[in-house]
């Protein structure tokens, strides 16, 4: 009896020795630090098919939200996608890969007329995944099919408790220093002081700060005004038509978003793999049709439906970007940034 028992512990240690290794691959893990609603989730399952790599995804609502948490020491993401001044401040911050070409074949589907927007343009320590804009959602029904928009929409107290503007300390003081005719990457105390007292004055008019819950809002009808990314708003839009994206008049942030590997990414190798997968001309198409935001992979151009290439929102025109601002990292004013934007989100209004 022992000896039979003996010899079934042999067989089975020859089992795992044999079968492991392929057991192991098929649980592979590679773990996504993302926005919500920006990433086709069909394509996360064709990866796994693709490459035996689980993907589990985790969301932040801001890039100082995700900053401050790898700050404390998370350190169990392969991917992250911030937008470009986030970026900066990682990598200034010694957080980031500096990645190895040689491992990212798909590099060269990128579109040059877009990776000249990155501040990282040499992917040196990032990887472009989408370009977009900042603007306001409307309902035509409330305010009709206009032509022509301001940030001051949200001074209008017709709407007031209909309307919402980004929980996004950079797009909410960056709106308004726009209206006040200043740059959305300004560090000069007055300018933001203004901005500061801007938003306090529109804030009265708001039904809140709301950076992930505006889609369904605009979609249902509950909200009117919506300032907010031009994917998120274009989602709206498909399941309701009477939704209209617009570009306020004294110009918007150009949104450049970046795949990027900590240093402390526990899975680099499937990171890798992961980010030349989404530069596929394929893989790009299918997200930019699903996400509304423009993966800019040349090769997949030619696989977008027309409607999706003359949309202004997606394929952004040159017209538009040569008006428009990328954020960068405020260096020092970072600090005074925060300060105004807590002022503004204590501030009681009536």
């Amino acid at each position: 009896m022992k000896r039979n028992l003996l010899w079934l512990a042999v067989l089975a240690a020859a089992a795992v020795l044999l079968f492991g290794g392929c057991s192991s691959k098929e649980k592979e893990t590679l773990f996504l630090y993302n926005w919500c609603d920006f990433l086709d989730d069909s394509l996360l399952t064709q990866f796994t098919e693709e490459t035996g790599i689980q993907v589990v995804t985790d969301y932040f609502d801001t890039n100082e939200t995700m900053f401050a948490k790898m700050q404390a020491g998370a350190d169990g993401y392969d991917i992250i996608i911030p937008s470009a001044y986030m970026v900066e401040i990682m990598h200034n911050s010694g957080m980031l890969t500096e990645l190895d070409h040689s491992k990212i074949p798909n590099l060269s589907n990128l579109d040059p007329e877009f990776v000249k927007l990155a501040l990282d343009n040499k992917s040196q320590y990032s990887v472009l995944y989408t370009v977009s804009t900042t603007g306001i959602g409307i309902l035509k029904s409330q305010l009709g099919d206009l032509d022509e928009i301001s940030w001051d929409i949200f001074g209008d107290s017709r709407y007031t408790g209909r309307m919402t503007m980004l929980n996004d300390m950079r797009e909410a003081l960056g709106a308004a220093l726009k209206y006040g005719g200043h740059s959305l990457n300004s560090t000069d105390e007055k300018e933001l002081a203004q901005a500061r007292d801007q938003l306090i004055a529109w804030k009265k008019n708001l039904a809140k700060w709301d950076s992930e819950l505006y889609k369904n809002g605009l979609a249902s009808r509950e909200f009117s005004v919506s300032h907010g990314y031009s994917g998120v708003v274009l989602q709206a839009q498909q399941e309701n038509d009477d939704v209209k994206y617009m570009l306020p008049k004294e110009g918007v942030a150009l949104n450049v978003e970046c795949m990027v590997i900590p240093k402390s990414a526990p899975h680099p190798e499937a990171a890798y793999r992961f980010i030349d997968f989404m530069l596929g001309a394929e893989e790009a198409a299918k997200n930019t049709t699903f996400i509304c935001y423009l993966a800019p992979v040349k090769p997949s151009y030619a696989l977008l439906d027309e409607s999706v290439l003359n949309d202004p929102a997606i394929f952004i025109p040159k017209e538009t970007i040569a008006k428009a601002e990328v954020y960068k990292d405020p260096g020092e004013a970072n600090a005074l940034y925060s300060k105004m934007w807590e002022e503004v989100k204590d501030a009681q209004v009536q």
